[in-house]
Order: structure tokens, then sequence, then C-alpha cells
């Protein structure tokens, strides 16, 4: 059962960081095509397009982490100083998503752009949290180690 979702989990992730990747480099056109379609794309265009392209930039880093603490858990080896590093990198990342979407609550507030700030900061504060947890697992691993 384990194994199962830890091979979902990271199937899943890979899919996701592939597929984000022209999803963002993307971001001008499909902006362009959609700004044809609601006028306050047109109206916001390059502010927009700057805006889904750090946030896009953001979200891939943060699945690469991800990606990157997965092969630990492969490994059975998780209380490891980059898994820290790891989580401290998503949580400075979601907070820069979220920092990005403020200014779009004050282009285009709607409920979805509220919704994506809150998800980010929230993430971004279980991450900084989780971090300082793994930190400190590490460091009782360590004196255990010591010790024996």
């Amino acid at each position: 059962m384990k194994d199962k979702f830890l091979l979902i989990t990271k199937c899943l992730l890979n899919v996701m960081f592939y597929l984000g990747i022209p999803t963002t480099i993307t971001i001008p056109w499909t902006l362009k095509w959609y700004s044809q379609i609601n006028q306050y794309y047109d109206r916001y265009y390059w502010i927009q397009t700057a805006l889904f392209l750090i946030c896009g930039t953001l979200a891939c880093l943060i699945v690469f982490e991800l990606r990157r603490m997965i092969k630990s858990v492969e490994a059975e080896d998780c209380f490891v100083e980059a898994n820290v590093r790891s989580l401290r990198s998503m949580g400075n990342y979601s907070f820069m998503v979220s920092a990005a979407t403020v200014v779009r609550l004050f282009l285009y507030g709607t409920p979805g752009v509220f919704v994506v700030l809150l998800v980010f900061a929230i993430a971004g504060l279980f991450s900084k949290v989780l971090a300082k947890v793994f930190a400190e697992a590490i460091r009782y691993k360590l004196d255990n180690d010591l010790t024996i």
C-alpha cells in the first residue's frame, strides 16, 4: 500500500512538473488568446502575463522540490538536511506566489484569486513550520546516533 501510494505520488508530481513547464512557457500566447474572450485580460495583458509567468515558474519550483523530497522517501531516509532546505525553499516560493497574487487581487479581485492567495500563504507557513520540525528531528537523530 505504501509503495503504491509513493509510486502514484511520484508519477503525479512528474506529470505536474513536465506539463507545468510548457504550460508556463506558453502563458503569453494563452493569455493573448483568452484576452479575446475576456477584455480584462486584454486591458492588463502585460501585468497579467508577468504575474502568471512568475507564479507558474514558482509553482514548477515547488513541484521540483517535492520531487526532490520524494527521492529521500524512496530511500527511507527522510530526515536529512536537503529536505529542510527544500521545505524552506517551498515556503519562500509559496510566499512569493501569495505576494504576486496580492497584486492580482487589486487588479481583478475574484473569490478565486483570494483563495489562491490564502492557499499559498498557508502552504508557505506550513512549509516553514515543517522545515523547523524536520531540522529538530535531524538534531535528535544526530544526538541519538552519537549516543549509540
